[in-house]
């Protein structure tokens, strides 16, 4: 007998197949089989009672750092994607700054390896964009795509070289691969603290100029346009970075982008008045509030395609030491949700462009079988409390990564049940 599961009375959000109100969803062998106003339930159907909550394709997150191999003390490949199904993300691209980087087939094989051993979320592998991540030598796309990388990234670092930056394009264009870039000139960035700005200047720190982001944004743009090659812009914070975005999109090229929760919701005033406190400190760093709503309006308009966590957690041993010395890097993959459904009781966002900036966008941006609803997908679900209050306790997070600019805060919004092919991973 087949396994049947009913998920009643929610409000039924698939950006995908245009579906937005109450809906039936029902799941048949670990796929979606229906999606229906009325449909009879046979007795022996398990349910899910979502009344008064929103049911949505499971999230995709193009871009977190899940530290294993080498450095597990921070976090693991199940922590993480415990963290993420409790977060509403049912795949996850895992970065290649690892130790050792993903730069072959092995470390691939390992990160699926432990992904399948946890059983919760998908994790998409991402191989690196060079040898080492050290930006001298391409590595082997091919072997990296065959063992089951969805991207390229050197993320961590920029693809400094321009000459490099051209080939990975040309290169990664074979495989029809999206090559994901960190943006930051090194030259014009410096040794930084956080944004160039009057709040910097207060607090004694180095700033780190926007232009050093938009600057690289420009060229790895007209690189796009060269060789024709997919290219995906990550983490994207400042006014000229979403010019050249647009101005990309204008053009008709390979081009995505993603914005982080953190930089759509949060400016360098906010982190001066928090004081010197590390859960601030990120790559890049908060902007200007100009910068923040250039951000905001992009991601409402479709300029920025998606919403990425860059959930990057660290230990104790990196982050609580003096602002300067500190790691770059927050957890934010059990925050993502309540902030960005802020972005949309300001009116900034509407709940449809949220929703499919966290489902539909980003499995188009790396080509992912995710973010549907539609029948014979895989029954990957997040079930939605948009009313749920809720204190910030990173000391309750599963995830290993303890900083969050939101600790303590009270935020709305809440995941309560996740599916990853039907089976419940998440909520009771």
């Amino acid at each position: 007998m087949s396994e049947l599961l009913f998920i009643e009375g929610g409000r039924v959000i698939d950006p995908s197949g245009g579906v937005d109100g109450l809906r039936t969803v029902v799941v048949r062998d670990g796929r979606i089989a229906e999606v229906a106003e009325r449909v009879e339930r046979p007795r022996e159907a398990r349910v899910i009672d979502a009344r008064g909550r929103w049911v949505t394709p499971g999230f995709v997150d193009l871009h977190v750092h899940l530290r294993e191999p080498g450095q597990e003390y921070k976090e693991t490949v199940a922590t993480g994607a415990r963290a993420a199904v409790a977060g509403g993300f049912t795949t996850v691209a895992a970065m290649a700054n690892t130790s050792p980087v993903n730069d072959n087939a092995s470390v691939t094989e390992l990160v699926l390896a432990r992904a399948a051993a946890a059983g919760l979320a998908r994790v998409r592998p991402v191989g690196c964009v060079s040898r080492g991540q050290k930006g001298e030598e391409l590595a082997e796309y091919g072997e990296l795509k065959a063992a089951g990388c969805v991207a390229l990234s050197d993320d961590g670092r920029p693809v400094a070289s321009p000459a490099l930056m051209r080939r990975a394009l040309e290169y990664a264009r074979a495989f029809d691969l999206p090559v994901a870039v960190h943006e930051e000139d090194p030259s014009l960035a410096g040794k930084w603290a956080m944004h160039e700005g009057a709040a910097a200047t207060r607090m004694g720190l180095k700033g780190m100029p926007a232009q050093a982001e938009s600057a690289m944004v420009w060229r790895d743009v007209e690189l796009a346009e060269l060789t024709g090659g997919r290219l995906h812009l990550q983490h994207l914070s400042t006014a000229g970075s979403v010019r050249a975005l647009r101005e990309a999109k204008r053009r008709g090229l390979r081009v995505t982008g993603e914005a982080a929760p953190h930089h759509l919701a949060l400016t360098d005033e906010d982190l001066a008045r928090a004081g010197y406190d590390t859960s601030w400190k990120m790559n890049p760093p908060l902007r200007s509030a100009e910068d923040r709503r250039a951000v905001q309006e992009a991601l409402a308009d479709g300029t920025i395609d998606c919403v990425a966590t860059d959930h990057a957690p660290h230990s104790a041993v990196e982050k609580d030491l003096e602002f300067d010395a500190a790691a770059n890097g927050i957890v934010g993959l059990e925050t993502a949700f309540a902030v960005c459904l802020g972005l949309v009781r300001q009116g900034l966002l509407s709940e449809r462009r949220l929703v499919e900036a966290l489902t539909a966008a980003p499995a188009r941006a790396f080509g992912l079988a995710a973010g549907t609803l539609a029948p014979g997908a895989p029954a990957d679900v997040a079930v939605l409390d948009p009313a749920a209050e809720w204190r910030v306790e990173p000391e309750r997070f599963h995830s290993k990564g303890r900083h969050s600019p939101w600790k303590g805060a009270a935020l709305t919004g809440r995941c309560t049940h996740t599916l990853v092919d039907g089976r419940l991973v998440h909520g009771s």
